[in-house]
């Protein structure tokens, strides 16, 4: 049994079969030989072992015929980068003898072959020289494997038995594509509030993210636990801890089912103070869901769902359709439609895909406004359009804004946009909301001075926390410096907080800060009464709320803006929680 801990995404505990990731984006059979393919059967062993010296000869000759045609059209020098990996084919001590070794003990070969190669890899990632050569070793492992596996191979689309999914990292669109048999996964790379875990929050897929070398850790086919709470991954589990887990996973499940009946019921505190829960979505098929789980309407659309490899430049109608079928879906709840955040961890267009520190680069408003006017126009006129629907209450929101300047340049594009509909005869609502996403620093500062020019604001706490205290979100190398309790961050919320009040407009938070029940009270405390997150979230925010009052949250959150440092502030905030609902930290 192994046990590995990462960082904890998305609540929940999963008991399934290992999907390996490799970087074909296949998995392997099943782990052992059984009863009629394995040891019983007199003739698997020889077959077995013969089926992999076939493989191996079959992978030394395409091998050789690529060294061959790449001598012919470049250079022989080239083609000798390949004499490093044929040579492994034919290493009896370091790979052929361990591998035909574990066959014999009914190991699966694809299985064998894996489990020698990642022990290989291990030795070589302490020595230097060998360490360079690691691209070789995954190379020559995945030509074997599709030597074996002939036309068995299994690709993640195919899947069909549940399964958690292992692997070195997963883009955000990898993640929004994920299979229904997909019941969790863990891997290597990330951060809490990478964009890749703000999909899996919304999907409500446990998660386990920035566990280092957990792809090395497990092989496919294997039982693991994934434990989506306490951010631990265990793998090959021995009986007591797998009974353990089964128990907690039903008490789990017991616990969701409870949240589940508080959907109906208003978020209000003991003392009477109303709260608004809203959901953050990246596409409207989320909405039917964050409409179960009790949502009062969606305070962060994200759009840039529109925009992948496949369709990197969805036209007007593609946005209205989306927008429209977001609006049917709601029944004149509010709908807050964040433009285009294109850039950083998310899709990057044509020209942005080898920015140097793209998170500072030509993202979100930025590219909008410098790179592609005609992108956001277009997204510009899809919004205003539908606004004028029947029982649309549309708002537009304008991410990483970071100057007065700037929100004037995209508030003169919105009153071109206005001109050519009205000369093209379309409808819209003149008097749409525009409002800001407060989450760089420059515009925190200056709320006070944007409050006058927007009509609402929203605090995006995942980039704020990344800028305010330069940790880069997506490197789990640093997570242990991504503070969203750090007092310079609630210093800068309640800065906003007031700025807003003074000047009258509604000022919400769609952060991770506003789904944890650790941050519930310091931010209701901080007059905060409009909260957005992850539909799935939102039972349990609503529980945390109805069992506090406001009073309690002024006292919490006068005692927080004492605190000096983070770890003393979150050290208080968790023992606020586990008074108020202690059925979150079991």
């Amino acid at each position: 049994m192994k046990i590995r801990r990462g960082i904890p995404v998305v609540d929940g505990i999963v008991i399934a079969e290992a999907f390996v990731l490799e970087a074909e984006n296949y998995r392997l059979p099943t782990q052992r030989f059984t009863k009629g393919g394995g040891a019983e059967d007199p003739g698997w062993g020889e077959r077995e072992l013969a089926r992999f010296e076939r493989a191996v000869e079959a992978a030394k000759a395409e091998l050789a015929e690529l060294q061959a045609s790449i001598a012919d059209e470049v250079t022989a020098k080239v083609a000798n980068i390949f004499v490093f990996q044929r040579g492994l084919y034919e290493d009896e001590t370091e790979f052929l003898k361990p591998v035909r070794a574990m066959i014999g003990r009914a190991v699966a070969t694809e299985h064998a072959v894996t489990r020698r190669v990642s022990s290989i890899r291990k030795m070589w990632a302490g020595v230097p020289f060998l360490a360079t050569k690691v691209a070789d070793l995954d190379d020559f492992e995945q030509r074997l494997l599709r030597h074996l596996l002939g036309q068995r191979r299994e690709t993640i689309k195919d899947l069909k038995t549940p399964v958690v999914v292992i692997a070195r990292d997963l883009t955000p669109q990898q993640t929004a594509e994920l299979p229904k048999s997909v019941l969790g996964f863990a891997i290597d790379h990330g951060g809490k509030t990478s964009h890749t875990a703000i999909l899996a929050q919304s999907l409500d897929i446990p998660a386990v993210v920035g566990l280092g070398q957990i792809t090395g850790d497990v092989v496919g086919g294997e039982l693991v636990i994934l434990d989506g709470r306490g951010g631990k991954v265990i793998v090959d589990p021995d009986d007591a801890t797998l009974a353990l887990y089964q128990r907690r996973k039903q008490e789990f499940e017991e616990d969701k089912r409870g949240l589940h009946e508080l959907r109906t019921l208003p978020a209000e505190t003991l003392d009477g103070h109303r709260i608004h829960l809203f959901a953050n979505i990246g596409s409207p098929d989320e909405i039917a869901r964050a409409l179960e789980f009790g949502a009062e309407g969606i305070g962060l659309y994200r759009t840039e769902f529109l925009y992948d490899d496949d369709h990197p430049d969805p036209s007007e109608e593609d946005h209205y359709d989306a927008y429209s079928r977001g609006i049917d879906s709601l029944g004149g709840r509010p709908l807050v439609i964040r433009t285009l955040d294109l850039g950083a961890d998310k899709f990057r267009p044509a020209g942005l895909e080898h920015e140097q520190n793209p998170f500072l680069g030509c993202r979100s408003i930025r590219y909008c406004l410098m790179e592609q006017e005609d992108v956001f126009r277009r997204q510009l006129r899809a919004i205003l359009r539908v606004s004028a629907q029947r029982d649309a209450d549309v708002r537009l929101m304008l991410p990483m804004i970071s100057s007065l300047e700037e929100f004037n340049l995209a508030k003169e594009m919105i009153e071109d946009v206005k001109a050519d509909l009205r000369a093209d005869g379309e409808a819209f609502r003149v008097d749409l909301p525009v409002g800001i996403m407060i989450e760089v620093p420059s515009a925190a500062l200056l709320a006070d001075v944007l409050a006058q020019h927007a009509d609402f604001f929203s605090i995006g706490t995942n980039d704020l926390v990344q800028y305010v205290l330069a940790v880069d979100r997506t490197n789990e190398k640093v997570q242990n410096l991504y503070q969203p309790a750090h007092p310079a961050v609630f210093r800068l919320v309640l800065g906003v907080v007031k700025a807003a009040r003074r000047h009258k407009i509604p000022v919400s938070i769609c952060g991770e800060l506003s789904g944890d029940p650790r941050f519930t009270l310091p931010l209701l405390g901080l007059g905060m009464r409009d909260l957005s997150m992850a539909p799935a979230l939102i039972p349990r925010i609503k529980r945390f709320v109805r069992a506090t009052s406001a009073q309690e949250a002024g006292r919490t959150v006068d005692r927080v803006l004492q605190l000096e440092d983070a770890r003393g502030t979150l050290e208080f905030l968790d023992h606020q929680a586990r008074e108020i609902d202690p059925a979150f930290f079991v």
